[in-house]
């Protein structure tokens, strides 16, 4: 075998190191016995004992079938010699297949030109691979084409860690996106629902009562919109509790059915003794219903959803799915809808992606469960077949310990007011004003700062300050946890009560002292009355630890 035509030949006195292992790749080859009959040489012994597949194909026959596999193409692809002989290599790709890729390779054999690129193809048991394939043109010496060569890699790994990557990369970048927007979404709703709440207590008109309503009721479905988009960032306070999934579900049964309508049954099928989870009761409870609204949506003429829950242990399949091993608890919904088909299901979990019809759906279900599931330390996965079904399955670590009991919620039917001076901290002057009107209608003194640098001002010169109310997200070197830090070093006894739309460092580490809280925006009269009254009363006690719930 004589060679020709090299992809790049170097210039005189240049050097040929491993380094430029392309300089001595061949696009095409020369021979001068075309046969395949005599396979002893060491050349087919070599060929035949690779690990790299490679098939020749002849041209000269009609539809350019392969006439020479090597073992390592076969155990590649799962067909044998006798299946692949006589076969044009079009046989291996499938319904994912590139048309474009397909047409590149036509061309190039058409052309008579070496070609290198990566396609999808199927193997005998119709599983995907994703195939790097070499071919070039093999001629005779008096210049005719006899053959083409092709050499194969799987390289579905490399594909499948790029694409998870870039996938991570783009909801990374929505995340950050999101959550911005969402933070100063919260702001404004604060503005909006606040002085909403105000003029609804000073007017007595029943038409502009109605209209004030409406009005609120809207801010209100804004806040729970701004509430999905944090939670798909992974950037929602959780105030996790241990549970017991099982105790969870049957509970939230009476709210499914209701939810699912008249045509959709609900099956429940649990798995006694499950070890409890610690997770957000609130969270997941939306997380649930935003999927239970999807299997309704996906089941048009009605059907059944089934609820189950199961013990999971993960061992050397959990880094396999992104999870530590270990034991879990795996909350399930499926459904007997029409499925996803696999480009669906892939961006599935992306905000704002829908496949319903304008109006009626936000995108954001999946998208906030897939974010709350993560932030519980989790993973959310998807299972669908067209015409098969969807099975949502929500896998949260398993805790140690029986779950705590639950304890009813207190309903205070009057506002708590006193008579203590509070430091108010917000760089927004809309949501300053606000937050100190508030606070004088319940009998507080009010000292008001921009930012952190002023609040520190005040701070040294005013004694009779009883506590620290401060936005965490604030322009300039001292945010509110800055703030709250030196606030410590100045009064050790001072309580702070921190309000925010979101932060990433407080959802990661917690309070970073004892005695702070945190209001999330945007938050009603009632609801600042009540944390500013449990933290002026609570003082300089040890807050819960990071994780645990919150009272007052």
């Amino acid at each position: 075998m004589s060679e020709d035509d090299q992809v790049g030949v170097p210039e005189p006195g240049a050097s040929h190191s491993a380094e430029a292992p392309s300089l001595a790749h061949l696009k095409s080859a020369t021979i001068r016995e075309p046969g395949l009959d005599d396979r002893g040489s060491v050349f087919f012994a070599a060929i035949e004992m690779t690990r790299m597949p490679m098939i020749l194909t002849d041209p000269r026959q009609p539809d350019n079938p392969i006439v020479f596999a090597n073992r390592a193409f076969q155990d590649l692809t799962g067909y044998t010699q006798g299946e692949l002989i006589g076969r044009n290599c079009r046989f291996l790709q499938g319904p994912e297949t590139s048309r474009e890729t397909v047409a590149e390779l036509r061309q190039a054999v058409e052309e008579r030109r070496a070609i290198a690129t990566e396609i999808l193809n199927y193997k005998r048991d119709g599983s995907a691979f994703w195939n790097g394939i070499f071919i070039g043109p093999v001629f005779d010496e008096a210049g005719e084409i006899v053959y083409f060569f092709a050499s194969q890699l799987d390289v579905t790994r490399r594909r499948v860690s790029e694409q998870a990557f870039r996938q991570a990369q783009k909801m990374e970048a929505i995340g950050q996106l999101t959550a911005g927007l969402a933070h100063d979404f919260n702001n404004l709703l604060q503005v909006v629902s606040g002085n909403l709440e105000l003029a609804r207590n000073a007017v007595t008109s029943e038409r502009a009562q109605r209209q004030l309503a409406n009005a609120a009721g809207a801010a209100e479905r804004g806040a729970k919109l701004t509430k999905q988009l944090l939670s798909f960032a992974r950037k929602a306070r959780l105030e996790p509790r241990s549970l017991n999934l099982n105790a969870l579900v049957l509970a939230f049964a009476e709210v499914a059915e209701s939810t699912l309508g008249s045509t959709v049954s609900v099956r429940l099928d649990l798995t006694p003794r499950l070890p409890a989870v610690t997770i957000d009761r609130t969270n997941l409870e939306m997380a649930l219903l935003n999927v239970l609204i999807n299997a309704r949506d996906a089941m048009p003429a009605g059907g059944t959803v089934t609820l189950s829950t199961a013990s999971v242990h993960l061992n050397g399949n959990g880094k396999s799915r992104g999870l530590p091993p270990g034991d879990y608890v795996a909350l399930r919904v499926r459904d007997e809808g029409e499925g996803m088909p696999p480009h669906v299901a892939e961006r599935a979990t992306e905000p704002f992606f829908s496949t319903k019809a304008p109006g009626k759906g936000t995108g954001l279900g999946l998208a906030m469960a897939h974010g709350f599931v993560q932030q519980s330390r989790g993973r959310l996965e998807i299972d669908s077949r067209p015409s098969g079904g969807t099975t949502i399955t929500m896998l949260f670590p398993a805790g140690p310990g029986a779950a705590a009991a639950e304890e009813p919620a207190e309903r205070k039917a009057v506002l708590r007011r006193g008579d203590e001076t509070v430091l108010v901290v917000e760089d927004s002057d809309d949501v300053r004003a606000l937050a100190r009107e508030y606070l004088e209608s319940l009998g507080y003194q009010v000292l008001a700062a921009r930012d952190g640098e002023e609040a520190l001002d005040i701070l040294e010169r005013e004694t009779g300050i009883d506590l620290l109310f401060s936005d965490i997200v604030m322009p300039g070197g001292v945010n509110g946890l800055i703030l709250a830090d030196r606030a410590k070093t100045m009064r050790p006894d001072l309580p702070v009560l921190l309000t925010t739309g979101y932060n990433e460092d407080l959802v990661a580490d917690g309070p970073a002292t004892p005695t702070m809280d945190v209001l999330g925006k945007p938050y009603r009269k009632a609801e600042l009355a009540d944390r500013i009254r449990a933290a002026l009363d609570r003082g300089a006690r040890p807050m819960p630890a990071p994780g645990e719930p919150h009272h007052g």
